[in-house]
């Protein structure tokens, strides 16, 4: 489905703002690839840019990849932005940068979404998803190109439905320069965990794509060169679990006719866990890994945040059932809940240990807008508005010793010996139980093991020799090499690479403590 009706032909830049430093970018990973240079293709911006009508030219620009130019600026004749929080600073600059040239400038997404006043300076506010504020910004665009005298603000009320949304224009993207593709089938979770805006943003009721859409989506990014890992950008993929097993069969059949190159991972509640039916599918569409949101292994907190739903099954117990089907859990965990005791620290480290789950992502508690959180530390008076902070929580231990306890476990976690005992771990125990899939003419390609042993020999010298850590790289390589394991050797130590890089910048104070932060680490860029 495309926007009809409009006869004006309009010039369309569409950029996507850079990402500071982060611990889910794996940009230390970047070097050891074969020319990665960005994390993922933006759903976004590439979602309406196939939505504009046919006959409007646009460039899409990720920032990730290379900076908007001049003669960008200069041929366009407006400007769409899209982003999250973390990257306001510089979605600011891009508007100051536009306005350079007298383009008007148009901000979608997320962060907008929640916060429409952190953008005084943007000429237009589309507040939403996909809907008439989206014709409705077309409409005035097709009118009148230039800067309106005043912010104007379209806020979506009839959203068109996701199985009309038309397939992202990922050829417009360089999608061998992406760590991972990006694929969204869902949007809305029905759980309402106390600290998170997506129930407030996209509703508890999951809207969904058609199975075909899907399909169709995976045969585009193929189309474009995107063949490694796929990512469910869902908020929960098993929000909606008869959606979910109605989709898996689909994508078990395109994995068998297209030689199970590509590989799939997901975003879901730990209680997938409970859903054998689900798992099963999951394993034989070659799903690799499941990022679940576990924030904390005590049941106190999780109960006070609204997340007993992690406990449906002992946590541990959760883990190594979805391990069995060869998948990998990545979590996600947070430091400074009020139930949180100087004790915690070493829980969560021991936690670690038992899990032996060797990425997780820990952040400290963040208060976002439209959240439950949000409304509750309003009212107590400890919501915080102060760019030094690495939280705007005022929290209920001295933000120091928090903030400390946080570099700790990053410095303890991620020491590469215990951080390579896990992916040992994980290369024995769950890769094991990874369906064996037929090894296809594409695998064999000149191509793809040309690929292989460019990020081989990376991997050797900039690890193996250049490493500070290489005595431990090399006694997990040679494991590997000996079992013929080249897939295991290849994403463990890169993806470990990028870890122990950051973690040590993060226990030196050197990264923020979340990744929702507003502390600046860079020059702050005003957009005016």
């Amino acid at each position: 489905m495309r926007a009809v009706g409009i006869e004006t032909v309009r010039r369309i830049l569409c950029v996507f703002p850079r990402y500071t430093s982060s611990f889910g970018t794996f940009e230390h990973a970047y070097p050891l690839t074969d020319g990665v240079s960005a994390f993922m293709p933006p759903q976004g911006l590439l979602l309406i840019a196939a939505y504009l009508p046919e006959h409007w030219p646009v460039r899409f620009i990720d920032e990730n990849i290379r900076p908007a130019t001049r003669e960008d600026f200069e041929w366009a004749e407006a400007v769409f932005v899209s982003g999250m929080h973390i990257q306001r600073q510089q979605m600011n600059d891009i508007c100051r940068r536009a306005h350079a040239f007298d383009l008007p400038v148009a901000i979608g997404g997320p962060s907008v979404s929640a916060c429409p006043d952190y953008y005084p300076s943007f000429d237009y506010l589309h507040v939403g998803e996909l809907g008439d504020a989206t014709n409705e910004l077309l409409a005035r665009l097709a009118r009148d190109p230039s800067r309106p005298e005043q912010q104007v603000v379209l806020k979506t009320a009839d959203r068109i439905d996701m199985s009309e949304f038309p397939i992202p224009a990922y050829e417009l993207a360089e999608t061998r320069k992406y760590f991972l593709g990006s694929i969204q089938y869902s949007s809305g979770c029905p759980y309402q965990c106390e600290f998170c805006d997506i129930p407030g943003l996209y509703g508890r009721n999951p809207r969904l794509k058609t199975p075909q859409q899907i399909i169709a989506e995976l045969d585009k990014l193929r189309e474009c060169g995107m063949t490694d890992t796929v990512y469910f950008v869902d908020d929960n993929f098993i929000g909606n679990r008869k959606a979910a097993l109605d989709l898996l069969p689909h994508l078990v059949e395109w994995q068998k006719k297209t030689g199970y190159i590509t590989r799939l991972a997901c975003e879901a509640t730990l209680n997938i866990a409970k859903r054998p039916e689900i798992l099963g599918l999951m394993r034989e569409a070659f799903f690799v890994t499941v990022f679940c949101g576990i924030e904390t292994p005590d049941p106190d907190a999780l109960k006070a945040m609204h997340k007993d739903h992690n406990m449906m099954v002992p946590i541990l117990e959760g883990i190594r059932t979805i391990n069995s089907y060869g998948i990998e859990v990545v979590s996600g965990i947070i430091m400074g809940l009020d139930t949180d005791k100087p004790e915690t620290p070493d829980a969560l480290l021991a936690f670690v240990e038992e899990s032996r789950i060797p990425l997780l992502t820990i952040n400290l508690l963040q208060a976002l807008p439209k959240t439950p959180l949000w409304d509750r530390l309003e009212r107590e008076n400890r919501l915080i508005d102060d760019d030094s902070r690495d939280s705007n929580v005022e929290f209920l231990l001295p933000y120091e010793q928090v903030v400390g306890s946080w570099r700790r476990c990053m410095e303890v976690a991620y020491e590469p010996e215990k951080l390579f005992a896990r992916y040992q771990h994980q290369c024995d125990y769950t890769y094991a139980n990874r369906l064996k899939v037929p090894v296809s003419p594409e695998m064999r390609s000149w191509a793809n093991i040309r690929r292989g042993l460019i990020m081989l020999r990376n991997l050797f010298w900039k690890v193996g020799v250049l490493g500070d850590y290489r005595k431990v790289f090399w006694k997990f390589a040679l494991g590997r090499l000996r079992r013929g394991d080249f897939e295991g050797l290849i994403g463990s130590a890169m993806i470990a690479h990028h870890l122990i890089k950051f973690a040590r910048a993060a226990s030196v104070g050197q990264q923020n403590a979340s990744n929702y932060s507003i502390r600046l680490r860079e020059a702050s860029v005003p957009a005016e």
